[in-house]
């Protein structure tokens, strides 16, 4: 299975935000929408970072809540790991727990496309899975 197939079912829909936007504008939307993850782009679909709710507590924890009215710009990961739409579930599985995070822009000549995160590709996984097991016995009971 695919990146792009796990699109198909979920949608492209991606929640977006500027870098000048507020932490706090960011804390809204990631409890409003419960998402664990907003992309930070520039202009319509150029991925510029990315903010998490680990960014946003590890700031906290460090400035207090002050940080809330700083950019988020100031925060969030500006080396993004993106993926294609085109990419296995497995190797995507594989850099996002190599790589110790949950989202993943999925781009397209570095244009934002989509997002997943690791419970879409443990889902898929799994579905996929459940249907090879499905095969083998379908395959074990004509023979």
């Amino acid at each position: 299975m695919i990146v792009g197939m796990i699109l198909e079912t979920k949608g492209r829909n991606v929640v977006t935000i500027g870098a000048r936007a507020t932490i706090g504008e960011a804390v809204a939307e990631l409890g409003a929408r419960k998402i664990g993850a907003i992309v930070v782009v520039e202009g319509i679909d150029r991925i510029v970072g990315i903010i998490s709710e680990r960014d946003v507590v590890r700031a906290v924890a460090q400035k207090g809540a002050d940080v809330l009215s700083e950019p988020v710009g100031s925060i969030m990961t500006r080396e993004v790991m993106t993926c294609s739409d085109q990419e296995t579930i497995n190797e995507v599985m594989t850099r996002m727990t190599r790589g110790r995070f949950r989202h993943l822009p999925v781009a397209k000549q570095g244009r934002l496309t989509g997002i997943i995160s690791i419970g879409d590709v443990v889902k898929a996984r799994i579905e996929e899975v459940e249907r090879e097991a499905e095969e083998m016995r379908a395959y074990i009971a004509t023979a």
